[in-house]
């Protein structure tokens, strides 16, 4: 036997089935491009915040290890994010380690189930497996994406989930579901349900202070879409007792030093993080109703900060194609779920980013 088959042998006996029959997240390179493929803020700081926030860095001692509670972190974010004073606040590394969190906490057998509307964020579905959870999935609404009241009720009592995830709004079709579905999952939900609000600055509304009516409710969070992707820094906010748990899945140290200096700075002015969403957020309706006149084109609205749109029947990959040729990197959609056949997503970005995305759809559009 070759050292080669000797190896892959031993990787198939060792490394659990589930792991091995799924594919790595693949992030496409962008250098050079104009990149609108991420649902990043394409703002960067002005010249003077920028100065006053490597001065903040020169005082971090980065010979010692962080905070490992990031207590003052916690204090801003309590306090820019309208977070219930008496709700607890577990970080992560970006909602993703969060999402591994509440598996490693919660899962495990491959016996208890995530439940999810579909089509949403790919993590929920990629975390369930490697954390040794069933993904179940139930279909949002023809047409509109709209949250399956009935069908998601009828789930969760088959199903009785450990975790129900709500994205609001939802990644990748860009709606907010209705309040009275969302509230008739969270009352139906045997275990906790998590509302995702990745894209809450955009969106104007929050599940956050319903954490007083509801002690099973998380409201999941993350400062990438407001400006800040580089830090990679998520927060949960919940019951207390339930952030305990959560905290001991926790590695220590999870969130650094420079991580946790910039991401407090950053709050301290979030005025002008405030100020950079209202623009995007303006940008976003001019990019729509620029999308909505394209002959071929059916774009959906949206609450968060990217457009989801429909080519006509098999010309998506084609489309997506011609727009990387010509240096704009969107998102190609079709083919990663059934009900996003032809679709295509693009982040807003500035008004010169989306002219040239406009002008190069144009010419792929007339291709």
């Amino acid at each position: 036997m070759s050292r080669s088959d000797a190896l892959a042998q031993r990787i198939t006996r060792l490394v659990r089935p589930e792991v091995q029959a799924m594919q790595a997240y693949h992030v496409p390179p962008a250098t050079g491009m104009v990149k609108l493929d991420a649902m990043e803020n394409p703002y960067p700081w002005p010249g003077e915040l920028r100065e006053a926030w490597l001065q903040v860095l020169a005082e971090v001692s980065i010979n010692r290890y962080p905070d490992p509670t990031a207590a003052v972190l916690k204090q801003r974010l309590q306090r820019e994010g309208g977070v219930p004073a008496q709700a607890g606040l577990v970080l992560g590394n970006g909602s993703d380690e969060l999402i591994q969190l509440l598996g490693l906490a919660l899962g495990g057998g491959g016996e208890r189930v995530v439940l999810s509307p579909g089509p949403s964020f790919v993590m929920y579905r990629l975390i369930s497996g490697f954390t040794g959870m069933w993904f179940e999935e139930v279909a949002l609404g023809e047409g509109d994406f709209h949250l399956d009241t009935g069908a998601m009720v009828a789930a969760i009592g088959r199903h009785q989930p450990a975790i129900v995830y709500l994205a609001y709004p939802n990644n990748p079709t860009g709606n907010a579901f209705e309040s009275a579905a969302m509230e008739a999952v969270i009352e139906a939900a045997p275990g906790v349900v998590v509302v995702d609000e990745a894209y809450e600055p955009f969106c104007g509304r929050s599940w956050m202070p319903a954490l007083e009516r509801y002690e099973h409710l998380l409201v999941m969070r993350t400062v990438s879409k407001m400006g800040l992707a580089g830090l990679r820094l998520g927060y949960l906010a919940g019951h207390p007792d339930w952030i305990a748990q959560f905290e001991k899945c926790r590695l220590p140290y999870n969130i650094n030093a420079l991580t946790q200096a910039s991401a407090a700075f950053a709050l301290d002015h979030a005025d002008r993080l405030r100020t950079q969403t209202q623009a995007l957020c303006a940008e976003r309706e001019r990019l729509f109703d620029a999308l909505s006149r394209r002959p071929g084109v059916a774009a959906w609205p949206s609450d968060a900060n990217f457009i989801t749109f429909r080519t006509a029947p098999g010309r998506a990959a084609a489309i997506h194609g011609a727009l990387r040729n010509d240096g704009v990197l969107i998102k190609c959609l079709d083919g990663s779920h059934p009900m996003l056949t032809d679709c295509l997503r693009v982040t807003v970005g500035t008004a010169e980013e989306n002219a040239s995305f406009l002008q190069a759809l144009d010419s792929a559009l007339a291709g």
